[in-house]
Order: structure tokens, then C-alpha cells, then sequence
């Protein structure tokens, strides 16, 4: 019999904020944006969070994501990704995702990432994490460097596309299988799933999910500690 597997969305399920705009200042430190970029791509992550997402602005977040990789690396990817990891990225990381992630590990469930984010992205924060994989936008690598062009979009039906091709590949049912997300965009691929769970909803999937009576939890609790400034210092820096 087919074994069941937990998918987590990235951003605002797994991490509580954009995992490329986390990465940003690193982006930057490397010349591959300039500060009207970030400055940008911080408004953008405020309208997300408040309002949610369309199709169209996932799609042409995910086009122009990858257009300023063109002539990086993979490896220069990579090494970026754990680099920023412990300082950057895993203060992001919800605790509560991280104990579901171990609770279907135990049951023998393999857990992967799900994310319109680059590959090598998605993939290195899958690893350092201790979960099983990542299904993501996969972007052309020509002579060894990023063309900037996608050879795998992985975002709303895409997405779900994605997720089914890798239970085929791997013996998943998809109808034990559990997928959590953030956004109304991942519907195709929560309704992939036989338990489809929401987390942190946006507007549009709050109000899915009640039609549907679809479970909606709340990740809150980051995996590490945020560090006590101690109160005669909070009083100096007041």
C-alpha cells in the first residue's frame, strides 16, 4: 500500500515571512539587487501579509525572482542559503510546524516543502530542517550560471502539478496525505490532498475554509527563542 506525506508551504506556513525577502540583505550584500529593489520587495511582503495574493502577482513575483539570479550559481546559491541560515532564516521558522513536521516523521510519513521559491532555496532550508525534500521553481542553469528563465514555474495549478508528479514518483497517496498552507493561491494543491489544513489563512482562504470546513490552525511560536534585551540596556536604548 502507497504511503501517506505532509507537504508544507514555505512562506507564512513553515516561516512566518517571505523566504526571498529574508534573504534579501544577502542578496543585496552580493550586488544581485539595489536598495529601491528592497525597498520594494518590503512593500510588496506588507500588501501580501495584509491582503493575501493574486495568481497574477505570484506569477510575476516568482518571473522577476528569478530574472535577477541570471549569472549566479547554483553553488553560489546554495552556499547563500546556509550562510543565512542560522542567523536568518531559521529564527524565522515556525516551532508549531516543525513539531507537526516530527509528528508525521514518526508515523512513518515522508514531509516535503512546497514553494514557488527557487529550488536550491527550498531546498536547503528543507535540509537543514531534517525534512525530506522540496518540490519548487526549478530556473535554467546554462554554462553553470542562472539564465533567469523558469524550467519548472511551481505555483497555483503548477504547484499542485508538482506535488501530484512527485507522489507518482515516489509510491505517495495523495488521499492519506496532508498539505498545509497560507494562501487562497494553493488551493489546486490543498485540494490535492486528502487532509488539506489552513494555516494563518488569508481573507479568501478564512473564508474557503469555513465553507469547506477545512481545520485552520495558528502558527505563532518561532523554533528559536527571541533574544531577551535586558532591561537596563532596553532603558539605554529608550
Amino acid at each position: 500500500m502507497a504511503g501517506a506525506a505532509a507537504f508544507f508551504d514555505l512562506d507564512r506556513t513553515l516561516i512566518r515571512r517571505s523566504s526571498a525577502l529574508a534573504l534579501a540583505g544577502s542578496f543585496r550584500r552580493r550586488g544581485l539587487i539595489g536598495r529601491r529593489q528592497l525597498a520594494r520587495a518590503a512593500i510588496s511582503q506588507l500588501l501580501f501579509a495584509t491582503r493575501g495574493a493574486s495568481h497574477e502577482t505570484v506569477r510575476r513575483a516568482s518571473e522577476d525572482g528569478l530574472a535577477i539570479l541570471r549569472g549566479l550559481t547554483p553553488d553560489a546559491m546554495r552556499d547563500l542559503v546556509s550562510e543565512a541560515m542560522e542567523p536568518t532564516l531559521r529564527p524565522l521558522v515556525y516551532r508549531e510546524a516543525i513539531e507537526l513536521a516530527a509528528a508525521h516523521h514518526e508515523r512513518g510519513e515522508l514531509v516535503y516543502v512546497v514553494s514557488a521559491t527557487l529550488q536550491e532555496i527550498v531546498e536547503g532550508i528543507a535540509s537543514e530542517l531534517g525534512l525530506d525534500g522540496a518540490v519548487s521553481t526549478v530556473c535554467e542553469v546554462v554554462d553553470g550560471a542562472y539564465s533567469g528563465r523558469p524550467l519548472r514555474a511551481c505555483f497555483v495549478r503548477a504547484k499542485a502539478n508538482s506535488v501530484r508528479a512527485l507522489a507518482q514518483a515516489k509510491g505517495i497517496d495523495l488521499s492519506r496525505s496532508t498539505g498545509y498552507s497560507d494562501s487562497h493561491t494553493d488551493l489546486p494543491f490543498l485540494e490535492l490532498v486528502g487532509h488539506p489544513v489552513v494555516v494563518n489563512p488569508d481573507r479568501e482562504l478564512r473564508r474557503l475554509a469555513a465553507e469547506r470546513r477545512w481545520p485552520v490552525v495558528r502558527f505563532r511560536e518561532p523554533l528559536v527563542p527571541r533574544r531577551r534585551v535586558p532591561q537596563g540596556l532596553r532603558r539605554r536604548v529608550a
